[in-house]
């Protein structure tokens, strides 16, 4: 089973992780390089020692004529009070050897450490012995004695013997001390981004609850608390976008109530014709009367799936293929169709289009729905509508107007909001559609006066498709 772990705890373990590691990677360099250039210092200061001594305290021939049973004489008294001398702050020991490891003089007593007994504690140092015959002088590495202080050995040769040294290395207390704060260091470090990748962490994982909480709302259906969050950053424009989206589904969720409330109003009025219009027709004796009375009811019948019809565009999703289209054809069609379907011999539309191919992007059953639509919106007002077409600054313009009472200037942006209507019939949902459709295709919808244009004493409907950088050619 997989634990979950929050933005905030993931956040927090990760900053302290990284700082952590970043001061032990940069405290542990910090280390090996001081470590390293007082190793070296050491070193130096051990051969000099060695060395000096050894050119100038020491006589080869005087220290090779000692055999072993010389212990008690004068002379390896005097060579011992020598090597006592060297004992300073600089040197703890120090020891007269052959290269074979066997002793010549030590600071020990004899019956510890006689004329050619083995130096056992520089066994390890061999290589450095040798090294130091052939060279001149060598160091050992550091080691440690049982109360835990560094120690160097160094070696210098001089007349066939070895000069042996044993040195505090005092230098490396600093080191320790350094080391000691380096770890302190991190561990402080540690703390630290541990309470700064808290802060961060809430200044972030807090205002991203909230949104979550906010997401959650919506998507239970709470859409009347608005989304806020006052930061000018990321999460504050993802906040903007949350609440552009519940004012959204708010606006949808208003439009939907709104159409299922049309929906029953206006389906129960054909409805309710037809029931009187069934009931008379099967009533009336007289065969012209049922034949009128059934008219009636095909005439109900086909308000109503007009209505239908108006409510499942609107719904219908809007993604639309888009193409080079002479929009002269389907705007014929949405003519002759709305003629059909007109007002009888009183409705009269007159068509003004160019000789020309009027080529635009678009859809052209979108193309024929939007005449359609603003066709029969002007037959609801007048018996006159004039269709006209023509290239406008690089867009294609199809206008209809009517000789109606016109739209006035304070309502020319409502009309085409869904269900806003001033007739009688109708659920107000035409315009809504021709300007959702004109959106689909990139193009636009505006209201003016007919007597702008000189076709008309009311409304004029305008469509703009957008127009083509290289329209093909006429065949």
């Amino acid at each position: 089973m997989l634990t979950r772990v929050s933005i905030r705890g993931r956040f927090v373990v990760l900053l302290a992780a990284f700082s952590f590691l970043l001061a032990v990677l940069f405290g542990y360099m910090a280390w090996r390089v001081a470590g390293t250039a007082l190793e070296s210092e050491l070193e130096q200061r051990l051969v000099q020692v060695v060395g000096a001594v050894a050119k100038t305290n020491m006589e080869p021939d005087f220290y090779a004529s000692f055999q072993p049973g010389d212990e008690d004489t004068d002379s390896y008294g005097a060579a011992q009070a020598k090597l006592d001398s060297l004992a300073t702050h600089y040197v703890a020991d120090a020891w007269i050897l052959r290269p074979d490891g066997r002793s010549v003089v030590a600071r020990e007593s004899p019956d510890e450490l006689p004329i050619g007994g083995p130096l056992r504690f520089l066994a390890p140092y061999t290589s450095e012995i040798r090294l130091a015959q052939r060279d001149g002088s060598s160091t050992s590495p550091i080691w440690y004695d049982n109360a835990g202080a560094p120690y160097k050995y160094g070696f210098a040769s001089f007349g066939g013997l070895i000069l042996a040294v044993q040195m505090p290395a005092d230098l490396y207390e600093p080191l320790g001390r350094l080391q000691r704060a380096l770890i302190f260091g991190s561990l402080f470090a540690l703390g630290l981004s541990f309470l700064l990748g808290t802060f961060l962490a809430a200044n972030i994982a807090y205002p991203l609850e909230r949104l979550v909480r906010a997401a959650g709302r919506i998507q239970r259906g709470y859409l009347d608390r608005p989304v806020r969050l006052d930061r000018d950053d990321e999460l504050g424009r993802l906040a903007e976008a949350m609440e552009r989206m519940r004012k959204g589904v708010l606006e949808r969720d208003e439009q939907l109530r709104l159409m299922l409330a049309q929906v029953a109003h206006e389906i129960r009025n054909p409805l309710g014709g037809l029931e009187l219009f069934a009931t008379a027709a099967i009533d009336a004796e007289d065969r012209t009367e049922r034949k009128r009375l059934i008219d009636r009811v095909r005439g109900e019948v086909g308000a109503l799936n007009r209505i239908i019809n108006d409510f499942l565009a609107f719904a219908r999703p809007t993604a639309v293929e888009m193409a080079a289209v002479d929009v002269r054809m389907p705007t014929r069609e949405a003519v002759e169709l709305a003629t059909a379907q007109g007002r009888g011999h009183d409705a009269r539309v007159e068509l003004l289009l160019p000789r020309e191919p009027l080529v635009a992007r678009a859809n052209p059953e979108q193309v024929k729905r939007v005449v359609l639509n603003l066709v029969q919106n002007a037959f609801s007002v007048s018996d006159r509508v004039v269709v006209r077409g023509l290239p406008v600054g690089g867009e294609t313009l199809i206008a209809v107007a009517d000789d109606g009472p016109g739209v006035p200037a304070d309502q020319r942006e409502r009309i085409f909001e869904p269900f806003v209507t001033d007739k009688e019939k109708g659920a107000g949902l035409g315009l809504a559609i021709v300007k959702r459709d004109m959106e689909a295709m990139d193009g636009r919808v505006e209201v003016g006066d007919a007597q702008e244009s000189g076709v008309g004493t009311g409304a004029e409907f305008r469509v703009y498709f957008p127009g083509l950088e290289d329209p093909p050619r006429e065949e």
